[in-house]
């Protein structure tokens, strides 16, 4: 199947964290046919190929597999109309976030490189990973067991598709993409009729009061020479309209690029969470309970000089650019962390180029990207071509760049 189809196969049938049982199918049968050893349920659904050429160095090239509980609304011919999570549950299902583009290019990279084995010498381990947008499938590979069954890299590589014109690749030496955590607060109030509030505890106006004082804390407690992001993107509580529930939860996700302004604004939250309940008569104190984090990404700035040579030559120099910190999170970062060893991770224009003619700056590309459809969008869609030729071409550089030709 040539790339074009294969992606928009995996389009057509995206799958949730942990569940990418097709997807995942698809990965190995792509691996073995390529010549790689290929091992699968790492992680519960994690594919490892590992391709040996010789003695060198070992080069991890890593994309991610899961999709997003998304109702689609490209209009394309090839859109998702997938409406079942894993349980059999009714939940729209759609590759919102580009992840069929990764894997569709790790495919054609690990079909190139070992259609080219004279080019280069050493290992390469191709890494198809589950549920990063649930945040534990890189930890949960690693705990499985994957560097001791398939070895140890010398560096990760990888890259993530975003609304920038395809044909540029974005590359950040250091902090690139910001760490994420994953909170659930439930806050406690008493039930009772709607009609009669003073004789209960309203815990939905407990939940307006806390999200709104959750706001002063990137605009009031963060300094401006630092970045961080508060987002509550959900509010459940109650069920009708003329009764006061008991409890009402709110779903928080927190971005942050160092340790220092991680804690503060975790502190932060739980000190307004905690204030808000006592200040409103909660019946009891409020729970807040982690769900999910992993850190920053954070490019070598060695290695990312030294792989952004070979990104140069797939596109123009200049449209190897810097595109600033990312407020968005990877858990690509673990495997890096895990291995002790560099990590390169740069962004895939996936847009169509002429969404941003008469660009003539960064910042006027980031004005026009903002602009446009992004990741986790329901419009979400990236360009086929070139974006999955240049991906292609990029994780097949850089990895050559760390798996030279040995001598003799």
């Amino acid at each position: 199947m040539n790339l074009d189809d294969l992606y928009r196969d995996l389009h057509q049938h995206p799958e949730l964290g942990f569940a990418e049982t097709r997807t995942a199918a698809i990965a190995a049968r792509e691996l073995r046919a390529a010549g790689f050893e290929t091992t699968e349920g790492i992680g519960v659904t994690g594919v490892v190929g590992v391709l040996r050429n010789g003695d060198g160095p070992t080069a991890l090239l890593r994309a991610d597999m899961d999709a997003l509980p998304v109702a689609e609304r490209t209009g394309l011919p090839y859109a998702s109309t997938v409406v079942v999570d894993k349980d059999g549950h009714s939940v729209p299902v759609m590759h919102a976030c580009g992840h069929d583009v990764h894997v569709t290019c790790l495919v054609g990279a690990a079909r190139e490189l070992a259609a080219s084995r004279e080019t280069w010498r050493g290992t390469v381990l191709a890494v198809f990973q589950p549920a990063e947008e649930l945040g534990g499938g890189a930890q949960g590979m690693v705990d499985d067991g994957l560097f001791d069954r398939v070895g140890t890299p010398d560096v990760v590589l990888g890259q993530h598709v975003a609304p920038i014109p395809a044909g540029m690749i974005g590359l950040r030496p250091g902090p690139a993409f910001a760490a994420a955590d994953t909170l659930k607060v439930t806050l406690y109030g008493e039930g009772g009729h709607g009609s009669r509030p003073e004789a209960a505890v309203d815990p939905v106006v407990m939940a307006a009061a806390t999200v709104l004082r959750l706001q002063t804390v990137v605009s009031r407690e963060v300094s401006g020479l630092d970045t961080a992001v508060v987002t509550v993107g959900a509010i459940k509580a109650g069920t009708v309209a003329n009764i006061i529930p008991d409890s009402a939860e709110l779903l928080l996700s927190v971005r942050s690029y160092t340790p220092a302004v991680r804690d503060r604004v975790l502190a932060a939250i739980e000190r307004i969470v905690r204030a808000e309940a006592a200040a409103s008569g909660a019946t009891r104190d409020p729970e807040i309970t982690f769900v999910s984090g992993y850190p920053a990404v954070v490019n070598d700035p060695a290695a990312a000089a030294r792989t952004r040579t070979a990104l140069a030559s797939v596109v123009t120099d200049p449209r190897v650019v810097d595109p600033g910190p990312v407020t968005g999170s990877e858990d690509v970062g673990v495997f890096a962390t895990a291995a002790g060893v560099p990590l390169v991770y740069w962004l895939l224009g996936g847009a169509d180029p002429a969404a941003f003619a008469g660009a003539t700056s960064a910042g006027t590309l980031r004005e026009m990207a903002a602009g446009l459809p992004a990741n986790h969008s329901p419009l979400y869609a990236p360009v086929i071509s070139p974006t999955l030729e240049i991906g292609v071409a990029a994780l097949v550089s850089a990895a050559r760049t760390w798996l030279p030709v040995t001598a003799g």
